[in-house]
């Protein structure tokens, strides 16, 4: 029975699944693979390098630089997150991603992105973490109107929770039975309709497909997790989630709050440690 982990994306609030993976590590819980969707594709490689904090490390230590993340890096190449600091410069100057561990690591590793022609999940399988999976990984965390789409081959992408925000559907229809799920809203969270539909039908119009999906997000979102809910009630899935709201932006220039975010990861999955392995075991 293969062992997947399933990681829902929220820019900043990312850090928590970081930490719940880095307590997870600590405790050597391996899975058969790993799926991240924006944030949880960009922080969630590391489970596969088997880097405990290297998330956290680089995101308090850069994030008030204007290389990493500023409305200027937007101005000036299109980008609020630096494309060329954050997934270069860092990655192999500053703060070294481990591709050989990440190449070696049996666990597969997949990332979602959204097709902006077609409006559709795309899902990729990484294998050295260098070239298309980079690509790959930066779609899947290219928020719209902050981030251009990233082109690979011939067709744009963008953020991957446009069009699959929490894909356990898909992990299940290639064979992974025993699921944990990491969500970065509580329970309780409904996802309202999107306020800058607006600007977005304006600014993305050229994709209409993408915009469409935009427009139907919160209604498919909200479904998904009453989905996972009920398997979760069944016992079919194990569900990590925050137990309130957590106290960070999206785009957070504070160390200290993504440290906290981090810290509330961190610790509720070491509370639930017992159960977490007792699920993986049956």
């Amino acid at each position: 029975m293969k062992k997947g982990l399933i990681l829902e994306g929220g820019a900043m609030r990312g850090l928590f699944s970081c930490g719940v993976c880095d307590a997870m590590m600590t405790e050597g819980i391996d899975f058969d693979g790993c799926i991240g969707v924006s944030a949880g594709a960009a922080f969630g490689c590391n489970y596969k390098s088997k880097q405990i904090g290297r998330a956290l490390q680089y995101n308090t230590k850069y994030c008030n630089d204007k290389r990493f993340c500023s409305f200027s890096s937007l101005i000036k190449t299109g980008d609020m997150f630096g494309a060329e600091f954050c997934y270069e410069t860092i990655p192999f100057e500053l703060d070294i991603f481990d591709t050989q561990t990440f190449t070696e690591n049996p666990m597969e590793f997949y990332t979602v992105a959204t097709d902006a022609l077609t409006g559709k999940a795309y899902y990729h399988k990484c294998y050295d973490g260098l070239g298309d999976d980079l690509l790959h990984i930066r779609a899947s965390a290219s928020m719209p109107l902050v981030s251009r789409p990233v082109l690979i081959g011939a067709t744009p992408y963008l953020d991957g929770g446009i069009a699959d925000s929490i894909p356990l559907s898909y992990f299940e229809s290639i064979g992974y039975e025993k699921n944990v799920v990491i969500l970065t809203q509580p329970k309780g969270y409904i996802k309202e309709k999107n306020k800058m539909l607006p600007i977005i039908r304006i600014a993305l119009r050229k994709y209409p497909r993408l915009v469409d999906a935009m427009a139907r997000r919160h209604k498919i979102y909200n479904e998904t997790v009453e989905c996972i809910e009920r398997r979760e009630a069944a016992g079919a899935v194990y569900v990590i989630r925050p137990e309130e709201a957590l106290p960070v932006g999206r785009i957070e220039h504070d160390p200290e709050k993504l440290r906290a975010v981090h810290s509330i990861g961190h610790r509720i999955a070491t509370e639930k440690m017992e159960e977490i392995k007792d699920f993986l075991k049956e």
